[in-house]
């Protein structure tokens, strides 16, 4: 019990080695398999549906009334008493273009053409990239390479802004909204199974961990159908 007394509810007590992040996908309902058939809505609006369910914390409004405008590019460190409740930045939906659901509430689903968004899991403390932000790539994980013939990524060149970092927890970082990036697989093989894998790059990401598969990467597989 004293020793319990010792321990800060706030931030980990030892942090000297910070493991490099996993990374999960949305939508996420039944395994890492998005199927669909472009012609059957019924297949596909379930994945449409959890986009905007998790994509209204997302919503600009609720952005602005929650959160501050950041300077891009460094990260965003805050003093004071660790008790404190911290400011965090705005993540606008809008950011994610063509994949935000506000132009086509489809998010490419009706067109055979899916948004798929990728969020790094939040760790207390960590400052991904060291400075420079990380970035995603997605490839054909297994199979023909032609399979999967282009991918857009947003916002921008699909990198996490270094001023969502560091993250301080649940406790002081109330409104905190983990930054996405979307990845908009616009020209995929289709009535094919095509496993892809998307990865983080960046100076101490690990990615290539056989025995998991989460950390620094994931892989999932796309068959759209006609």
């Amino acid at each position: 019990y004293v020793m319990l007394l010792t321990l800060s509810p706030y931030t980990p007590t030892h942090r000297d080695r910070v493991s490099p992040p996993g990374v999960m996908i949305r939508p996420y309902l039944n395994g890492f398999t998005i199927a669909f058939n472009v012609s059957q809505p019924n297949t596909w609006q379930p994945y449409v549906d959890s986009m905007h369910h998790f994509l209204a914390a997302y919503d600009d409004k609720v952005q602005e009334e929650k959160n501050i405008e950041c300077v891009s590019g460094q990260y965003f460190i805050q003093g004071g008493n660790e008790s404190e409740e911290k400011k965090a930045c705005q993540f606008k939906r809008s950011l994610l273009q063509n994949c935000s659901g506000i132009e086509d509430p489809t998010f490419g689903y009706s067109k055979g053409q899916p948004c798929i968004l990728l969020k790094m899991n939040r760790i207390i403390g960590y400052r991904p990239g060291a400075g420079v932000p990380v970035s995603v790539d997605c490839k054909v994980q297994k199979g023909n390479e032609s399979d999967l013939r282009s991918v857009d990524f947003y916002p921008g060149n699909g990198t996490f802004d270094l001023m969502y970092y560091p993250y301080y927890g649940k406790r002081t970082h109330v409104n905190y909204t983990s930054p996405l990036v979307a990845m908009h697989f616009t020209d995929v093989k289709k009535s094919n199974l095509v496993h892809i894998q998307c990865s983080l790059n960046g100076k101490g990401i690990i990615n290539n961990l056989n025995s998991d598969r989460f950390l620094g990467r994931i892989i999932f597989t796309l068959s759209i159908g006609k």
